[in-house]
């Protein structure tokens, strides 16, 4: 299998820099989900990768091939990529079984068993094959894109937002089946995403990128727990972040006195807390910051609550249990349970 490093690969469009200097390694038989929003540069960064189009500086390599360097670039036919992009794009006229070994030669297109063996591979069933694809529901579109994309083989899997048009039960169960059906391959994977929840639970790592630069490569826990710099903790996922004065390892903030695990200089700080370490008390007797409820939304499994801190303080954002959610205009005590992360801000 084939591992994938990028190095200081730069990429403009007339006087627009869109990728600056990006540092990449997948490790072989790996998920990668490259992370950010909107126009930060990630699916410039997934077609440089295919060789749709050349960096203008930088290099990429497949193992220990060179796919481009300042005196080569390797036509993307060459380069054993397959490519997922956003909806499938499957040949409106061909059945489920012709698209998927169309990039195969011919004598592999009439082997059956192979195409079964790919049909297994993704979920499906073999009475799909002789359908066409507005036959298909959304999901099993995504699962013959990912089945066309396997069959040859290649030795780097690319997915560029494939599930972004799907409805969220259906974005969350087919992203599973993705992921599992690229793990059983032992393919290396590239999955372009602007959303959070996918990266952090479809991939090994995550690189979270921002207009144009790689600020964080880790994995899921790692960049969720600990991650680079506000920015960063703000994108992904929810985040409390208030004012800080750091002294003897701890914050004193709005939440009150905070454990902080990362060891920073005493001074003026960002604190971070996540909504899910927020503790709300109904009953005004127990310990712990003063509030009152703002507003509740409310999503069925969990909800969460804005709170303001009394007597003039900041909102807080607090993950609750979908049951017993308190009303509007109810007064509370706030308690932080864990520790925090501080970035320093003087």
């Amino acid at each position: 299998m084939t591992a994938l490093t990028v190095q200081g690969v730069t990429k403009s469009f007339d006087s627009t820099r869109v990728l600056d200097g990006v540092d990449l390694h997948v490790p072989e038989r790996s998920l990668t989900a490259v992370l950010g929003p909107s126009g930060c540069g990630k699916t410039t960064l997934l077609r440089l990768i295919a060789g749709f189009a050349d960096p203008d500086s930088g290099s990429i390599d497949f193992g220990d091939q060179p796919m481009f360097t300042t005196k080569r670039s390797m036509p993307p036919q060459h380069r054993r990529v397959g490519y997922v992009p956003q909806e499938g794009a499957l040949f409106p006229h061909l059945t489920v079984s012709a698209n998927i070994v169309f990039g195969l030669s011919r004598g592999a297109r009439r082997n059956e068993t192979r195409l079964r063996e790919l049909l297994d591979l993704v979920g499906l069933d073999t009475a799909v094959a002789g359908r066409y694809p507005h036959e298909l529901s959304g999901g099993q579109q995504q699962r013959v894109a990912l089945a066309r994309a396997l069959a040859p083989e290649p030795a780097i899997v690319l997915l560029d937002e494939p599930f972004s048009s799907l409805d969220a039960g259906l974005r969350e169960e087919t992203g599973r089946a993705v992921a599992a059906a690229i793990r059983h391959t032992g393919a290396t994977a590239v999955l372009v995403t602007h959303d959070q929840s996918e990266a952090l639970s479809l991939a090994d790592q995550v690189a979270v990128m921002r207009e144009g630069h790689l600020v964080q490569l880790g994995t899921p826990v790692t960049v969720y727990r600990s991650p680079h710099d506000p920015g960063v903790a703000s994108f992904v996922g929810d985040a409390v972040l208030l004012p800080a004065e750091i002294r003897d390892g701890r914050a004193f903030c709005a939440l009150g006195d905070l454990a902080v695990r990362n060891d920073i200089p005493g001074g003026p700080a960002q604190v971070l807390v996540r909504p899910e370490q927020i503790r709300l008390h109904t009953s005004t007797h127990l310990s712990g910051v003063d509030a009152v409820v703002e507003d509740v939304s409310y999503y069925g499994h969990d909800a969460s609550a804005r709170l303001m801190l009394l007597p003039d303080g900041p909102l807080v954002t607090v993950r609750l249990l979908g049951v017993d959610l308190p009303s509007p205009g109810t007064a509370a005590r706030l308690t932080v349970t864990g520790d925090t992360l501080a970035f320093p801000t003087a």
